[in-house]
């Protein structure tokens, strides 16, 4: 900086506004020197542009309800994820078939796009082409979450009930608990979801509120028990 010049400090006392702009300026584009202490990281979620579209409202509450979403944000989050998915895939199509990118990340014996589709559960072994890729809807992925694959294995007795099974800690994938109901199972460990063992309906100990009417119930009997011997 050359003498004389007014330091970012002294330009944003001056400029209020450009305050703002030096502090939550985005670290790609080259970080301010006032934001190095911060950390940016990329939003999970991109709200739609049109907040009040008719039709977009009424699909994403008919998903909510079908799959036990909290909100919509969880739509949009899997819809962030499925658009970066579909992007890939057309950069990968636009390739010649022969490119070694292609070669590696869209054929089915690759270890890249098409392989951790396939891994997690949203492709089958008929679609292994990049076309189906670019056929994925919301749907393919809420069928991997917990919630729904609890529900679907007959633990929970709905899909409401399967996300407070999750969030209380009665689940386990495999050795592991896990309370999160948006967790994407994989199909290697899809055969292993089951109760908790330290779960009152995994064969564990009682809930409070089951050991607390237990021990109301045998305090009444006792008391019973000593009139019948009084009289």
């Amino acid at each position: 900086m050359t003498a004389g010049a007014p330091s970012q400090y002294m330009l944003a006392r001056r400029y209020p506004r450009l305050l703002l702009t030096l502090l939550y300026r985005c670290c790609r584009c080259s970080q301010s020197s006032l934001a190095r202490s911060t950390r940016c990281v990329e939003r999970p979620v991109w709200v739609p542009r049109r907040p009040f579209e008719s039709a977009r409202l009424d699909a994403e509450l008919k998903l909510a309800g079908e799959y036990g979403l909290r909100n919509k944000r969880e739509i949009w989050r899997i819809s962030l994820i499925l658009s970066k998915i579909r992007r890939a895939a057309r950069e990968l199509l636009k390739l010649d078939e022969k490119d070694p990118k292609r070669l590696f990340e869209g054929q089915s014996n690759g270890n890249a796009l098409i392989r951790r589709l396939v891994r997690v559960g949203v492709l089958d072994e008929t679609r292994l082409r990049l076309d189906y890729v670019l056929a994925l809807k919301v749907e393919d992925f809420l069928e991997r979450r917990l919630q729904t694959q609890v529900f679907k294995s007959g633990l929970a007795k709905s899909i409401h009930h399967a996300r407070v099974l999750i969030r209380q800690r009665h689940i386990r994938v495999g050795k592991q608990i896990v309370n999160v109901p948006s967790f994407v199972v994989r199909l290697d460990s899809q055969k292993h979801i089951d109760f908790s063992l330290t779960s009152p309906y995994g064969g564990g100990r009682d809930g409070r509120v089951k050991r607390k009417r237990a021990k109301a119930a045998a305090a009444g009997s006792g008391d019973a028990e000593e009139e019948e011997d009084d009289e």
